[in-house]
């Protein structure tokens, strides 16, 4: 194999061991170390003590793959009490490149470069040429990945498929199922399908049998089952195969996996005969009238000696790719072979994003015009000079050049979710609403709104009861803004309100879902009085489609089963943007005014 110019740092941070190697060729690892991750402050402690002991190789770029989400330049490792910037990382290591990608995702990267004697084939089945890959496996948790065939190799999806819910197909597992609701309110597979997950199984199938749980490890019942000499443990296995084959399947119908279904992590390579016996391809084509669509689909165990790290080697060698100045179509090397016949504030763009391609995925379109010295229509244009519909379609290319990965950007908050996680997914989905709403946000409809608001003589406010803190903020900022406004919290207060605002009024209505059957009917009198009504509501909602003006705030909240969050934020931020425009229209008129008197006075 041809060396590479200079060697390259790979590696991959589990939950208990970070993983080392210099790679000096493609897929060749030499120096394979792997650290207690207990035993050092941070990642950067880690990575220069590696090098260190290694003879500080002349490295320039490096790849690292970690067992949670990546979104972004900020990563928080799920379990380990590590927190870093990937761009300070970088600079710290002095490093050209440096790409951090999520472990499962590096797995997945390294199967459409398995040899025949790197994986075997699990029942029949043949590959389509061109198709989707899907990738799932079970260690300490469940990764679950797809492969898009892209024009100069493959995208991988980055999801988080195994926390979908468990669906028990028979007897057995309803016991399973009902033992687990003992520990957990929402039983995904991943609770099931993983080291944590066999041990539950265990417990389950024990007590389903009259028996007294042991509290022994997965290896453990691994290694019971596979001699032979434990029969719950053996039963417990066969069951785990089976329930892997459901997910799998469901896997495999939800890509339209086509190309194969391949089975990796840190269990089932090392169940050999046991797994290939087991009723996991059985239940893998049991899908009713779908049988057939998945009997045509082949299933494989991945058994390749440092799959992930060759994995992370193709993430780097994918984005080194788009970095060069070759005939690649990759976006990086798009803007990069473009730089000159961009206008110079459009150059100003493109210069910022070659200098910090990461970074930019999680700036808003006011940093990114700020730190590039140019205007925020200046971005819009340059995004479309690309052929991208706005920043947020151009983040979304950039972080597929970037990382090889399609972000998934909300997760659902679940009942057995963990502290950490919790936090994680509130941020992140906070993060991504706002995000959508600052490009989505119809200008026109602000502007208007300004408008009405600045010309009121009077303004009231009307909610629903969730809305109570919205509506509060709102009238504090708008009555500092100089707008007379008012609020009744109680919905019987504010139909009377409706009834005695006199035309030319304005009302802003606040309905995070757009149900509100009060609000309709308030809104209704607020028409047949002539005020002009501002909502802030859902799109395509009966609030909406009445309003005088509707500010259309979309977002992903699950209002059933939680309270709003996300619209909050949102209500929120939109308030401050009235606000402000109102002072600033105000201030604007103030001075003139003072200019036209200070002309006539001379």
């Amino acid at each position: 194999m041809t060396p590479f110019d200079s060697p390259r740092l790979i590696a991959d941070i589990g939950a208990t061991f970070a993983r080392f190697a210099i790679e000096t060729a493609p897929r060749q690892f030499e120096s394979i170390s792997s650290l207690r991750i207990d035993a050092f402050a941070d990642l950067h402690a880690t990575v220069v003590s590696y090098l260190a002991s290694v003879g500080q190789p002349p490295v320039q770029h490096a790849a690292i793959a970690v067992a949670n989400p990546v979104e972004g330049d900020f990563v928080r490792l799920t379990n380990a009490p590590w927190q870093f910037s990937i761009e300070d990382e970088r600079t710290k290591l002095n490093l050209r490149t440096l790409v951090v990608v999520n472990d499962f995702t590096a797995l997945a990267m390294a199967v459409p470069n398995l040899a025949d004697g790197e994986m075997r084939q699990v029942g029949g089945g043949t590959p389509a040429e061109g198709s989707v890959l899907g990738v799932i496996g079970a260690g300490s948790g469940l990764g679950v990945s797809g492969l898009i065939r892209a024009d100069h190799g493959w995208v991988a999806l980055g999801t988080e498929g195994g926390h979908t819910s468990f669906s028990p197909r028979n007897a057995r597992e309803v016991a399973i199922l009902q033992h687990a609701w003992t520990e957990f309110s929402h039983v995904s597979f991943e609770r099931l399908l993983s080291g944590r997950g066999i041990e539950l199984i265990y417990r389950a199938l024990t007590q389903q049998s009259g028996g007294t749980a042991q509290a022994i490890s997965s290896h453990e019942i691994t290694q019971r089952a596979l001699s032979g000499s434990d029969a719950i443990a053996g039963e417990t296995l066969n069951a785990f195969c089976e329930i892997l084959g459901t997910a799998a399947a469901n896997l495999a119908v939800t890509l339209g996996a086509k190309a194969g279904i391949y089975v990796g992590g840190a269990i089932v390579p090392r169940l050999g005969d046991f797994f290939d016996k087991s009723a996991f391809r059985p239940r893998f084509e049991e899908k009713g009238r779908f049988s057939d669509y998945l009997r045509a689909i082949p299933t494989y165990v991945i058994g390749a000696e440092n799959a992930t790290f060759r994995g992370v080697s193709a993430v780097l060698e994918a984005q080194l790719r788009t970095l060069r100045a070759s005939g690649d179509s990759g976006l990086l090397a798009q803007i990069q072979r473009g730089v000159e016949q961009f206008s110079p504030a459009e150059r100003r763009v493109a210069e910022y994003i070659l200098a910090r391609p990461r970074e930019i995925l999680s700036q808003p379109i006011a940093q990114i015009a700020l730190l590039a010295n140019v205007s925020q229509p200046t971005v819009i244009r340059f995004c479309r000079t690309l052929g991208a519909a706005g920043l947020s379609d151009l983040k979304l290319r950039l972080a597929a050049a970037v990382t090889g990965t399609i972000p998934v950007s909300h997760a659902q908050i679940t009942d057995d979710d963990s502290t950490v996680e919790l936090g994680s997914k509130v941020l992140s989905n906070t993060a991504s609403a706002i995000l959508r709403l600052r490009d989505h946000l119809n200008q026109s409809s602000v502007d208007r709104a300004i408008d009405a608001l600045s010309k009121s003589k009077r303004t009231e406010i009307f909610t629903g009861g969730n809305d109570f803190p919205v509506a509060v903020d709102a009238q504090s900022k708008l009555l500092r803004a100089g707008v007379a406004c008012g609020y009744l919290p109680r919905e019987s207060e504010q139909l009377i309100v409706a009834q005695l605002l006199e035309p030319g009024s304005v009302a802003l209505v606040f309905d995070n879902d757009g149900r509100s059957s009060e609000l309709r009917d308030i809104v209704e009198i607020l028409r047949e009085r002539n005020v002009t009504v501002i909502a802030l509501t859902l799109g395509q909602t009966g609030l909406a489609r009445r309003a005088d003006i509707a500010i259309v705030i979309d977002h992903i909240e699950d209002m059933q089963t939680q309270l709003p969050m996300v619209s909050r934020i949102l209500h929120l931020l939109v308030i401050d943007i009235l606000a402000v425009g109102i002072a600033m229209r105000r201030g604007t008129q103030s001075e003139q005014s003072g200019s036209a008197e200070s002309v006539t006075l001379t």
